[in-house]
């Protein structure tokens, strides 16, 4: 009864975070609803993501031919401060802030195994090499700012065993974020503060 492009578009969408089968198959209406050239349109900006990079530093998103994002390029920021965040949303919520100048590693989405995964050690492997190039060779600081959750602590306190001689200091965000919450939705004035009391 349902034709198989439709089919096909829900198998494809259902696998991304939120949208489950039956939104998948909504969406897909709606865009047949919407006609050719809104299907067009949309085929366009997910084709156009092909163009986007990972950045081979910190892990964030950018286009160019760069060999890096803006962030880690920017000669202004504080080259000897990391952030470690879980989601890029995360970045971009803690940058809209102005309250923080250092650099971010973006160590993905956490996992509920109780481990780091692989791509995430790999992850942290790369920090530890840009930290070995500084000329103290440890960072000043290593913020962990995870989401104040059961899994952001376990994940925390994994990569504070992994790092530990890799900075002088490691902090995570101060509660001023409550337990439960997440960064990506906390307004800045709460991040500011979290920034402010980490320890």
């Amino acid at each position: 009864m349902v034709p198989d492009a439709i089919k096909k578009f829900i198998a494809v969408f259902e696998k991304l975070p939120s949208i489950g089968p039956r939104q998948a198959m909504r969406l897909a209406f709606r865009l047949i609803q919407g006609g050719r050239a809104s299907i067009e349109e949309i085929s366009s900006s997910v084709a156009n993501l092909k163009n986007v990079k990972v950045c081979p530093r910190c892990f964030f998103v950018y286009e160019g031919a760069d060999p890096m994002c803006a962030l880690c390029a920017d000669a202004t920021r504080q080259h000897d401060i990391f952030m470690i965040i879980e989601k890029e949303t995360d970045l971009m919520t803690i940058e809209r802030t102005g309250k923080y100048r250092g650099l971010y590693c973006v160590i993905g989405d956490l996992v509920r195994s109780g481990v780091l995964e692989p791509w995430q050690k790999m992850r942290l492997g790369v920090l530890k090499k840009i930290i070995e190039e500084l000329p103290e060779k440890k960072a000043g600081e290593i913020i962990i700012a995870l989401n104040p959750t059961t899994y952001g602590d376990l994940t925390a306190s994994l990569i504070v065993k992994e790092l530990k001689d890799s900075a002088q200091t490691i902090s995570r965000l101060g509660r001023g974020i409550p337990t439960g919450g997440e960064i990506e939705f906390a307004d800045d004035e709460t991040l500011s503060h979290s920034l402010q009391r980490r320890g």
